[in-house]
This record gives structure tokens, C-alpha cells and sequence, in this order.
């Protein structure tokens, strides 16, 4: 055995008898009573405490968004109703056949079929149900008049339509229409504007256009 050998030998004893040997490095030993670092837990009174805070933002919060949900019911009613509109004028040119839009104001129903007059059935006619946030009005309903509708339509240059000449039959005679005329035109009779109204007092309109060929949707009345 050389002498470096002989050395090494004597050291790997020495520490494994538990001496320091001069030189070295005592190996460090972990203390069993030595306490391991711990997370810290809520408490039962940090829990209360942020449940607590958790219901009254939740408190504050709530009519606004509310109001939101409310709002945003309030114009998708508004923008069915206005495509409505333009998909009966448009079935009432295309078809040639008056449409009628009739509104429901106390059930909170609305929808378009043709008019009785020409077709008994309507395969193509759809019903809605208003939200239940939202209230539906009508204003200047006019009793329906074929002499008026006719002469307002010579006095716009137009060709007498069929459904100015013919008696007027409509699927719901007790509730108000807007009548698209197969020439494109909007019937006499037809409601000048729909009020809808939020149950926050938000509301909106759907007025004649100027050209009185249309409708759209408004902040307000006028």
C-alpha cells in the first residue's frame, strides 16, 4: 500500500469514527429539533372577512348590471322588430301579396304572416315573444281605410296597388298591423311609431321614416 493510500485510509476512519480530522471540513448534520418552515393558513375570521367583502361588491354591482342586461335586452327587441319590418316588406314585394306585422301589446307577442285575403295559410309566417323586461306600445293606429291607401298612392306617382282595391281582411282583426303593400309602400293604417320600454324606464322607438317607406329605430319620439 503506497503512503497516499495509507493516508486516505486513515481519514475515511478517522470520520466515520465521528473525529474531526485537522484540514477538513466537518460534515453538517441536520438538527431533529430543528422547526421546517410552514405555510401560513387563513383563518377562520381572514375568510369571513373576504366573504363579507365579496357581498358587497357583489350588492353594489348588481344594478348596474342589471341596467345592462336590461339595455341590452331593450335594443335587441328594438332591432328584431326593425329586421322584421323589412323582411315582410320585402316578402310583400317579392310575393306580391300584402304582409301584415301585427303586434300583441297585452300578451307581448308580435309577428308577420300574409294577409287572409290572397292566402289562407301561411307557411312562412313567424310569431315572437317579447322579453319579459320589455313592454311593447302603439301609437297613431289608424283603422284600416283602402280609399285613403289608394289615393296616397296615386298622389306618390305609384300604380294603384291590388291591396288598395280589394276589401281588407286581416289575420288578427283586433290588433294592430303594419300593412307592406305589394308595390313596397307601407299601408295608411299602419302604426306610425312602436314605443318599447325597459323595465328601468330606458326605451326605445320605431318610427315611420320621412319618406314614409320604412322604419327606424330612435332614441326618442320625434
Amino acid at each position: 500500500m503506497s503512503k497516499h493510500e495509507f493516508q486516505s485510509s486513515k481519514l475515511v476512519g478517522a470520520t466515520a469514527a465521528g473525529f474531526v480530522v485537522p484540514g477538513s471540513v466537518p460534515a453538517r448534520r441536520r438538527s431533529p429539533f430543528v422547526r421546517r418552515p410552514s405555510r401560513r393558513a387563513f383563518t377562520l375570521i381572514e375568510l369571513i372577512l373576504v366573504m363579507a367583502i365579496l357581498v358587497m361588491m357583489v350588492a353594489v354591482s348588481a344594478p348596474t348590471l342589471a341596467n345592462f342586461f336590461s339595455g341590452r335586452s331593450l335594443d335587441y327587441e328594438a332591432r328584431r322588430l326593425l329586421a322584421l319590418t323589412r323582411q315582410a316588406q320585402s316578402r310583400a314585394v317579392s310575393e306580391g301579396m300584402p304582409m301584415d306585422l301585427w303586434v300583441d301589446a297585452a300578451q307581448g307577442a308580435y309577428g308577420v304572416t300574409v294577409e287572409p285575403t290572397y292566402e289562407t295559410s301561411d307557411p312562412k309566417a313567424s310569431d315572437f315573444t317579447l322579453d319579459k323586461n320589455v313592454q311593447i306600445d302603439v301609437i297613431n293606429s289608424l283603422a284600416v281605410n283602402t280609399n285613403t291607401t289608394a289615393m296616397t298612392a296615386a298622389a306618390m306617382g305609384l300604380p294603384p296597388s291590388t291591396a288598395s282595391v280589394l276589401p281588407v281582411k286581416l289575420a288578427h282583426p283586433s290588433l294592430p298591423a303594419i300593412r307592406f303593400l305589394p308595390d313596397g309602400s307601407i299601408s295608411d293604417s299602419s302604426p306610425q311609431k312602436l314605443h318599447l320600454t325597459a323595465r328601468d324606464g330606458l326605451s326605445l322607438w320605431l318610427v315611420q321614416s320621412r319618406t314614409r317607406l320604412s322604419y327606424e329605430i330612435r332614441s326618442t319620439e320625434n
